[in-house]
This record gives C-alpha cells, structure tokens and sequence, in this order.
C-alpha cells in the first residue's frame, strides 16, 4: 500500500514511518520543515512538503494514496495557550482528508486519547468521550467525524493513544515528571499516588498503527494502551531512585505550584483496558512496561526538558 502519514518525523510518526516500510508499504510522509523532510527521506520515505494547514497539499496527497494515516497535532500552539485553534486546524485537517477519500474504500487511521473517558472506573473501547462544549470536545467531534466516515465510505478508525507513550527520545509527560524531580530535589507524586496512568510503548503504539490500516475494520475504535494503569506512585520511585532524591506527596493544594502545567493532568485516574484491540487485531504489545523503561536509565540522561 501506499500510505499517506501526517505528523511522520514526530515522536509517534517516526516509529509507525519504519513499521510500515519494514512490513512492504511504501510511505508519504508530510514534513513542514527541511530538517523533518531530510529525517523522512533518510528512513525510505518519500516526502510531500507541508502543514496541517494547507488543505490542497493534503486532499491530493489523501487522494493519490491507498490509505491516511494522521498523526500531525499542533502541539506548540496548544500547549502555548491556543488548543482550540491547534483543535480547529485538526479538524479542517481531517474533514479535507475524510473528503478526499470517501467512497473509495480506503483506510483512515486518525490518532486520539483515552484519558478522560470513564473517571472512576476502567474505560473500554466501547466507551465514548463527552462533548461537552470545551475545547478538548473539538477531539472529541473530530474523533466521531471520523467513525461516522464509515458509513460514507471510508474504512476509518481511530487509535485512542495512552497519555503515556514511552521509549527512549521521549519528551513527553515522563521527561517533565523527571525535571521536575530533578529541579525541585524531591520526586512528587500526587495525594496517595494511587490514581493511574496507562502507557504504550512508542513501538506498539506504532505497530498498532499499521495493523490497523492494514486490517482493522471501518468505525472501529482502538485502544492504544498496553498497560492498564501504572500508578503515579511507582513512578515516583523509579525517579527518585535514580536521582537519588525523596519521594514525597505533594498535597492538591500544591499541585500546581510543583508540577505547574503538569498539574492539570497528574491527579487523573485513567486507566483504560486493551482487551477488545488485542481481540480485533491481534495486536500483542512486545516492548518493554513504563517502569521497566523508566529504569533503563534513558530518562535520566542529560535532557533539555524544564519543569
């Protein structure tokens, strides 16, 4: 197949980009700058040069392929204060994609998330988030757009990501937990710790990509987690072990004060089960648990992540 990947050199894209190529497909990666187009070129991938904001480079790109799959986000303006307008872009991003590829049969693969989902209890892949008028329910609209592409068409599914994807190069929420840690000289976790993430490793998260634009069915949602829940606690210590530091609780109270951003997002209990994925697709996850990956010792290298 000829597969058509936004976001192919970010930290997802650049994993699912090998899988694809190393399992016979042939890959169009959209690059926005030179470098990421050298990074794609440099792993066999074939480069169309563009944004998520530039609607014509994506229909016919969606439309010369034999299947899409997105994983561009704008991160730096969502993070920066903007997630309704990186949330807006996506979903004119993915209406044009939709568009270029109804009636043809083909495979969309759009990447979303599980936390939130079922608070107080383990979300299945038979659950689905609540629009309820916030900025993040863009996603949410985005994510039901997609699974209603089914009915037009289109053999769309969507690949609800763990908070945590894991490996070594992650920037993400680990690497900021550990500056934090690092910065503030004790390796905090939230109340009792109990509450729960689930995490993937990038390379199941990537090798669930290209099973299901391979095989999985139209409207079908999937849970990219391949540990339920790992508590925040746990974490803790495997930070704190290796910076040789305490580990302590930090009250709500003082949430935002030590985790700052984080803080909206480290109380979440969320754990999410694979269960009907694994059943689908036959998608067994083969690299390593956060904790174990936490312990390689990658996360405690020089970073350039700030708290």
């Amino acid at each position: 197949m000829r597969i058509f990947v936004t976001g192919a050199s970010g930290w997802i894209g650049s994993a699912v980009v090998p899988e694809l190529i190393d399992a016979g497909h042939e890959v169009v990666g959209l690059a926005r700058s030179d470098a990421s187009a050298a990074a794609l070129t440099a792993a066999g991938a074939e480069v169309v040069h563009g944004t998520v904001d530039d609607l014509d480079i994506l229909r016919a790109a969606a439309a010369a392929s034999d299947g899409v799959i997105h994983l561009a986000f704008k991160h730096d303006i969502a993070f920066s204060g903007d997630f309704q307008g990186a949330a807006e872009a996506d979903r004119r991003a993915v209406d044009t994609i939709g568009a270029a590829l109804t009636g043809t049969d083909r495979p969309f693969v759009i990447a979303s998330g599980v936390a939130g989902l079922a608070p107080g209890r383990v979300s299945t892949e038979q659950d689905m988030a609540t629009n309820d008028g916030s900025p993040i329910s863009i996603r949410v609209a985005t994510a039901q757009a997609v699974l209603d592409l089914a009915s037009h068409g289109v053999r769309s599914s969507v690949v609800r990501l763990a908070p945590t994807c894991h490996g070594d190069g992650d920037n993400g929420f680990m690497a900021t937990l550990v500056a934090t840690a690092r910065a503030k000289g004790v390796s905090g976790y939230p109340g009792d710790g109990v509450n729960r993430w689930p995490a993937v490793h990038r390379l199941d998260a990537a090798h669930l990509f290209r099973l299901a634009v391979e095989k999985a069915p139209a409207g079908s949602v999937l849970h990219g987690v391949a540990e339920e829940g790992v508590a925040l606690r746990d974490v803790a210590e495997v930070i704190g072990r290796h910076l040789d530091v305490p580990v302590t609780s930090v009250a709500p109270e003082n949430a935002a004060e030590h985790f700052a951003w984080l803080a909206a997002f480290i109380g979440v209990d969320a754990p999410a089960s694979n269960t009907l994925t694994r059943e689908l697709l036959a998608w067994e996850p083969a690299h390593p648990g956060l904790l174990e990956d936490l312990d390689k010792g990658h996360y405690f290298q020089a970073s350039t992540t700030t708290a």
